[in-house]
């Protein structure tokens, strides 16, 4: 478990409130959409992060994609320093041209 492990259960919390306000209150329909928005990032965070990534659900995943390939190899480089000072941060689904992996490259976890 990581401290990051927690955003399943911070984020779920109020997507699940916004999703029940939005259908039990006809004036505030619009709810359910911000809590339906909350719970597709936390699924796709789930996905990229816990699945693919961290391998901690083990389904055989290797692409060929040029995005995915950079994308991954970011958070491999994030993940290569324990401290908050030396980190290399990059938002959640983008990563700079710099971690771009050539074609002919495997990504490959340091961790």
């Amino acid at each position: 478990m990581e401290r990051n492990d927690l955003f399943a259960l911070v984020f779920s919390l109020p997507s699940i409130l916004l999703i029940v306000l939005g259908f039990e209150l006809s004036g505030w329909a619009w709810l359910k959409y911000v809590g339906f928005g909350i719970m597709g990032y936390g699924l796709f965070y789930f996905i990229f992060h816990d699945i693919i990534v961290h391998r901690r659900i083990h389904i055989p995943y290797k692409t060929k994609n040029k995005y995915m390939k950079r994308i991954m190899k970011a958070h491999y480089v994030h993940h290569e320093t324990h401290t908050k000072e030396d980190a290399e941060a990059f938002g959640f689904l983008y990563a700079p041209k710099k971690y771009a992996v050539g074609e002919d490259q495997t990504i490959r976890r340091k961790y």
